[in-house]
């Protein structure tokens, strides 16, 4: 989540669980430590791969963040005993340390909770990275707080809002899935890696990404669609041999595992180099794709994995006319917005029919 969203949730904690004893100096002090995981970001890892995996990883280990919380107690116990117990202590830190990664957890970017283990970065999304009304919650807590002084009551009031908001996009989610069952099916996709996540800036609007052989589909799906079922449009996938050769090197395999099963594979020029880059499809948008990395360069008919991989820059972002349209879309209006709208002409299958509206799709 983005970093005022995470402290508010810090302070928030904070609030909660030291108000009584501490005041609004609780709401500074938590929201400074729920900032603190994020420093990651300062890191140079030295290649672009390394950045992106690298991050959501030390910093916001469990392990690492509760013995911090444990050591923060400790000392807070020993320096003002008189103050806190150290079990209310103890709460306090690790509480406003630990919700950082256990929110990053519900988005679609990936959060190493078990670092050092070597498990899979944990990815549950049920709200985007930046949501206003996740936030607004947490703020309008805050503020009453600090206002009113009562800053227990107000602190724990904002994150019973912010928590019915996640169990209500939980909720949302789920019914998404129900109504994509019969839309997999109906293209063999029962078994296929699925991920359904909420476009940005809400929790109406969710975009299906499933993954086959040697295409992938996406599909926009509103809760207030109407009982029409949703389609899911197919796109190009390349696979074997690109695949094949984007995990003959370290970075690549790297990726995978970050990535899991979501990533496009194209060749494209660069300086007159052929040079094999991966997309990862979960993040962004469909036709807007930020994180594409160099993998591999064909020298002499062979794939040679490149010593350090470089991030492509998009060539798009989303524009006002795109939120606008997408507004509507999450408002249910099956006309405003189909999934391949923006996609490259390139990715598109010969033989298949773009528009999962009336007419011809439209391009921004």
């Amino acid at each position: 989540m983005d970093s005022i969203t995470q402290a508010a949730l810090g302070a928030a904690v904070g609030g909660a669980v030291m108000g009584r004893r501490l005041g609004r100096k609780a709401v500074l002090i938590g929201a400074l430590l729920g900032t603190l995981p994020d420093l990651d970001v300062a890191l140079d890892y030295g290649d672009a791969i390394a950045n992106v995996t690298e991050h959501r990883g030390f910093s916001h280990s469990l392990f690492v963040l509760t013995g911090l919380g444990t050591l923060l107690a400790l000392l807070s116990r020993y320096l003002w005993p008189g103050r806190a117990s150290l079990g209310r202590w103890w709460c306090f830190f690790t509480l406003a340390l630990t919700t950082h990664p256990l929110l990053d957890s519900l988005t679609t970017y990936g959060t190493q909770l078990l670092w050092p283990l070597d498990a899979p970065p944990a990815a549950w999304p049920i709200i985007f990275i930046i949501d206003p009304l996740y936030t607004l919650a947490l703020l309008g807590g805050l503020v009453a707080a600090c206002v009113s002084r009562r800053v227990v009551h107000y602190c724990a009031m904002g994150l019973a809002l912010s928590c019915a908001y996640l169990l209500m996009a939980a909720g949302m989610k789920w019914s998404i899935e129900m109504r994509l069952a019969p839309a997999l099916e109906a293209r063999g996709l029962e078994d296929a890696p699925l991920l359904v996540q909420p476009t940005p800036f809400n929790i109406l609007l969710w975009r299906a990404t499933a993954v086959g052989e040697d295409r992938y589909y996406e599909g926009l799906v509103s809760v207030f669609d109407d009982d029409r079922a949703p389609i899911l449009e197919p796109f190009a996938r390349e696979q074997a041999p690109l695949e094949e050769a984007a995990l003959g090197g370290a970075l690549g395999q790297r990726l995978a595992w970050f990535s899991g099963p979501f990533l496009r594979y194209e060749v494209e020029p660069i300086d007159g180099v052929e040079t094999l880059i991966a997309t990862d499809l979960r993040l962004g948008f469909p036709g807007f794709h930020p994180f594409n990395f160099t993998l591999a360069t064909l020298e002499q008919g062979e794939w040679r994995p490149v010593a350090e991989s470089e991030q492509r820059p998009t060539e798009r972002g989303l524009s006002g006319r795109t939120l606008s349209r997408l507004v509507a879309r999450a408002m249910g209006d099956e006309d405003a917005l189909c999934a391949s709208d923006f996609i490259a002409p390139e990715w598109r299958l010969e033989g298949e029919t773009y528009a999962c509206r009336a007419g011809t799709s439209a391009a921004d």
